[in-house]
């Protein structure tokens, strides 16, 4: 298995991050296999989604509506307002994910883009694990 560590930065505002390139170019000339991609984060996770056309938006706002930041309900309390809800959110949008490569290309949909969530406001920095595992 090759493996490697990248430095994202996601700013200080929730976002969705497209890391489709970043990943193609970790696959390209490594053949047939599979490659994890994986958030070593507690706030974070990583959807398989179409980006550009609103979905972005979209997918913030459906976290928005299922864990909403504000009303208190969250135990856990440290960090900004709502930080509780970014600790649950990994639950809903996982921390890894794996796609297959078929001679060093990523084998997603037409419009399937790879993407880190990131409602989290508190860390603008973020690291993702890309490990190839040749098939």
């Amino acid at each position: 298995m090759e493996s490697e560590l990248f430095e994202i930065e996601t700013g200080e505002r929730p976002i969705v991050v497209d890391i489709t390139e970043l990943v193609a170019q970790f696959c390209a000339d490594r053949g047939d296999g599979l490659v994890s991609i994986f958030v070593p984060h507690a706030t974070a996770g990583l959807a398989v989604i179409e980006t550009g056309a609103g979905s972005d938006d979209d997918l913030l706002a459906a976290i928005d509506d299922v864990l909403p930041t504000r009303g208190g309900r969250w135990r856990h309390d440290h960090g900004s307002r709502g930080h509780g809800r970014d600790h649950v959110m990994p639950a809903f949008v996982a921390p890894s994910l794996t796609v297959p490569v078929i001679d060093g290309l990523l084998q997603l949909g037409t419009w399937q883009s790879i993407t880190i969530v990131d409602p989290n406001v508190d860390n603008p920095h973020r690291s993702v694990r890309l490990s190839f595992l040749p098939g």
